[in-house]
């Protein structure tokens, strides 16, 4: 520890040896910094507070547009900050009276976003600040005009976004309406387009009247009719046997011949039981059936006997086989339908196997037309939602006065400079030059090697060092030393005098400010 405070101690008298190289090292900083920091502009700044809110008197779902709040702020920057409001701007405050023409507005308009800043640190409450420098103006200048360009902000934000608010709303009413009118003719031509596509496309297009459902349909009808057909045709010829096994005629005694032949009528009455139960759909493994005939072979014989030893007969038609004969007659007619009706489906299925093949190259086109319409109907129902929404909007803002705006602060003009902190630059200037001096000086007792102290010199030679002789100064000596002491303490006196005069005319021309 001792050591470091040693080697502190050597190096202030290596500087104090080195004094006025220092001094005039820092006088050089100084002047410098100083004057770099005077030549700085002045900038000055204007703080504005506004409210902006919507009451909360319309659901969200009729204005869903203004429950974000970073819509809100986007939406007033956007407004604040476009191209033509800060071209208004610039026109109505000094800043407009030197331009020479458009390139040279862009420019300013350009520099002058980059000065507003728009922040919101609470819901609905917008601070503005504007800053503008003071070169080329003096201070009090460039203070007001700061102030000029955020009242003007204030003000065409204002008009536009209250006043302006109806005549913006009927712009978006023209705008969308024009829309409208484009999307219905787009949507009657896809229409139309679609219409005709089904007309030209009939029974190959996807729903009940398809190809492919006609198909299905005809198949299962043909599986039907094959059904039927087979019942048919079996009946028929079951008919056809009974038929074959009833007589056509039958014998019938002549009156007053021998008092009649009871067997054949009984036989006869037999047989007629026997047709009519084939009519109804009995089989001969019907046990009446077997019964019947059983009856009717028995019949015959005593027929047959009686008619040899009885008087004479004559033949007469069987009503059952005429019975049979109708029955045949009418089955024959629905076998023949059906057949009839086979063919035809058989036709209508080769004719709708044909047509199945290209079915599916027409509904991939059925299905863009289609597609392409419903994107046109959404289009159009979302721009008719869309202007609806827009007329209401427009309505409660005129009606009600839905944006709420308020001037909470007014822009102020502040005299003191937003930038830059000069008498923070002033001092560090002082500082910088002090250290300065001294690195200096000590910079050049390393070039130019001394030795303070025996110590020194022993550790740098490496021979032992014997003593020290102290200097002895003469009266005159003395003298002329206090006096160039009294010189070095005025010097930097007088610095920090320049610095102090410096910190006095900034506040002074801070109060000169209007």
């Amino acid at each position: 520890m001792n050591g470091l405070y040693d080697e502190f101690r050597i190096a202030l008298h290596r500087v104090w040896k080195r004094r006025w190289f220092a001094l005039a090292v820092a006088w050089g900083i100084c002047l410098l910094g100083w004057l770099v920091v005077a030549l700085i502009p002045n900038t000055y700044a204007s703080q504005a507070k506004l409210f902006v809110g919507d009451q909360a008197m319309l659901s969200t779902n009729v204005i869903d547009d203004r429950t974000d709040q970073r819509q809100r702020m986007d939406r007033i920057q956007q407004t604040l900050l476009s191209a033509d409001n800060l071209e208004k701007v610039i026109r109505g405050t000094a800043l407009g009276n030197s331009i020479a023409g458009d390139r040279e507005m862009a420019g300013k308009i350009v520099a002058l976003r980059e000065n507003i800043e728009v922040k919101s640190e609470q819901a609905n409450v917008f601070d503005i600040t504007v800053k503008q420098s003071g070169a080329g103006r003096s201070d009090g200048a460039a203070a007001a005009l700061a102030r000029d360009i955020a009242q003007k902000i204030i003000d065409i934000f204002q008009e536009e976004n209250i006043a302006g608010g109806t005549g913006r709303t009927g712009q978006a009413l023209r705008f969308l309406d024009q829309q409208l009118a484009d999307r219905q003719k787009e949507l009657q031509d896809a229409e139309q387009k679609r219409v005709a596509f089904e007309t030209q496309n009939l029974g190959l297009l996807p729903g009940a009247g398809s190809a492919s459902q006609q198909l299905v349909s005809a198949r299962a009808e043909l599986s039907q009719i094959d059904g039927q057909l087979a019942s048919a045709q079996s009946s028929l010829a079951a008919l056809n046997g009974q038929l074959a096994g009833t007589p056509a005629m039958l014998s019938t005694p002549i009156p007053g011949g021998g008092g009649g032949n009871p067997a054949a009528q009984q036989l006869a009455q037999v047989q007629g039981e026997l047709a009519a139960a084939r009519a109804r759909g009995w089989t001969d493994s019907h046990p009446d059936v077997i019964a019947m005939k059983n009856q009717i072979a028995s019949l015959r014989g005593a027929a047959g006997a009686s008619s040899g030893s009885g008087g004479g007969s004559y033949k007469t038609p069987n009503p059952a086989y005429s019975s049979l004969q109708s029955m045949q007659a009418e089955r024959s007619a629905a076998a023949a339908a059906l057949r009839a009706r086979k063919s035809a489906l058989e036709s209508d299925i080769s004719r709708l196997t044909g047509k199945q093949s290209a079915e599916p190259g027409v509904q991939a086109e059925y299905q863009r037309i289609s597609q392409d319409y419903d994107v046109l109907k959404q289009q159009y129902d979302k721009l008719l939602a869309e202007r609806e929404n827009t007329r209401l909007r427009g309505d409660v803002e005129q009606e009600s006065d839905l944006t709420q705006f308020r001037v909470v602060n007014p822009p102020s003009a502040s005299r003191v400079p937003a930038a830059p902190n000069r008498p923070l630059l002033l001092a560090a200037v002082l500082i910088l030059g002090i250290g300065g001096g001294a690195g200096s000086a000590f910079a050049l007792s390393q070039l130019r090697t001394s030795f303070p102290t025996p110590g020194s010199l022993e550790k740098a030679s490496g021979l032992p060092v014997i003593g020290s002789i102290s200097e002895m100064l003469t009266d005159a000596q003395r003298a002329a030393r206090g006096k160039r002491l009294k010189l070095f303490f005025g010097g930097t006196g007088a610095l920090a005098g320049v610095f102090l005069l410096l910190m006095m005319v900034e506040f002074i021309q801070r109060g000169t400010v209007a």
